[in-house]
């Protein structure tokens, strides 16, 4: 019989938990008056064994929750979950990243804020578009990575399209449609997929590729809908908060170098990479703390197909000009498919 308590199979969509800040930001972060704000998160129902023990081995294995984290993410109790660990005999301990054939990128679990600050601008983040990309830096007694969140938002002529939490109104939160629940397509051995289609026929898909040095995304706009679309400006988000050395709360450690938005440690010595092309911005938000480089699709008469490309890496050195520039001399933009850049 699947491990899923009955009130979390019946209410699970509909309730929602609110997690005291502290629980959070982790251990050993205090929170200033900004973010002394509820965080709140629907959690998600488990439906299998199958399922359980793969959320679990994500949140506990990789990520490191808490048994509270994780009970917020599943809707479980603290205690069901500690039984199912125990009974699927999952550890808290995973190899390095730098110890694979290819970057460790995994479906973002929620149930943890993905942001430090500027929590009222992301309520109740959802997980179907965001994939948690692991540094080659992490220690074995903790995670070390980023969230992507891929695409934060849509917008087009029609308003916002699309966004990846709550915050201001969508076309479609504005007159009271509720999107349905997606999750991450992990069927194909080598690659995250997620394809979203909205009400009015506009569909969007995000592959996410890992590679030995870097990640390849293209993310993809189908225009289903009887309406040409124009100002299809998209907002890829890079969150910094799990990465030790890297979630200053500043932009002093964050450089943009054309489409490339970068951030360093401490040491000024390891640094993360992020670009989208075609590129229409790139910025950083302190708070959050995050990198932005954000593109645009160009105008989408009704049944044109469009589709851009996302690039992120790791580099350890001081000359980041010389590394973009290296990145950039591939031309990694102009292949068709995430898997072959």
């Amino acid at each position: 019989m699947p491990f899923v308590s009955n009130a979390c199979r019946s209410k699970a969509v509909r309730c929602w938990l609110v997690i005291l800040l502290g629980m959070s930001l982790g251990a050993g972060r205090s929170a200033s008056s900004e973010e002394a704000v509820p965080v709140v998160v629907t959690p998600r129902p488990v439906s299998s064994d199958e399922e359980l023990r793969h959320w679990l081995e994500n949140m506990i294995g990789h990520h490191r929750y808490t048994p509270a984290e994780a009970a917020a993410a599943t809707g479980l109790s603290v205690d069901e979950i500690a039984t199912a660990v125990k009974r699927f005999g999952i550890a808290s301990e995973r190899p390095s990243a730098s110890s694979s054939e290819q970057l460790v990128v995994l479906p973002y679990p929620g149930g943890r804020h993905p942001r430090i600050g500027f929590l009222e601008g992301a309520i109740d983040p959802q997980r179907e578009t965001k994939v948690s990309v692991f540094t080659p830096w992490q220690a074995s007694d903790r995670p070390s990575y980023v969230v992507v969140d891929c695409p934060e938002a849509l917008w087009s002529n029609l308003g916002l399209t699309y966004l990846a939490h709550t915050h201001i109104d969508t076309i479609w939160s504005r007159d009271g449609t509720t999107l349905p629940v997606q999750e991450w397509d992990r069927s194909h051995p080598d690659r995250l997929t997620s394809t979203r289609r909205l009400p009015n026929g506009i569909e969007f898909t995000s592959v996410v590729v890992p590679h030995s040095d870097h990640v390849a995304m293209t993310l993809s706009l189908h225009n289903g809908s009887d309406v040409a679309l124009s100002d299809l400006r998209v907002q890829n988000c890079v969150m910094l908060k799990a990465a030790p050395g890297f979630e200053a709360r500043s932009n002093d450690n964050k450089t943009a170098i054309g489409a490339y938005a970068c951030v360093h440690d401490e040491s000024k010595s390891h640094w993360v990479i992020t670009a989208w092309k075609p590129n229409h911005r790139t910025w950083f938000n302190p708070r959050c703390p995050c990198l932005h480089s954000d593109p645009k699709f160009p105008d989408c008469q009704p049944g044109d197909t469009a589709t851009l490309q996302g690039w992120l890496s790791f580099f350890e050195g001081a000359d980041i000009e010389g590394e973009v520039a290296r990145i950039e001399a591939e031309r990694w933009w102009e292949r068709a498919d995430a898997g072959e850049q």
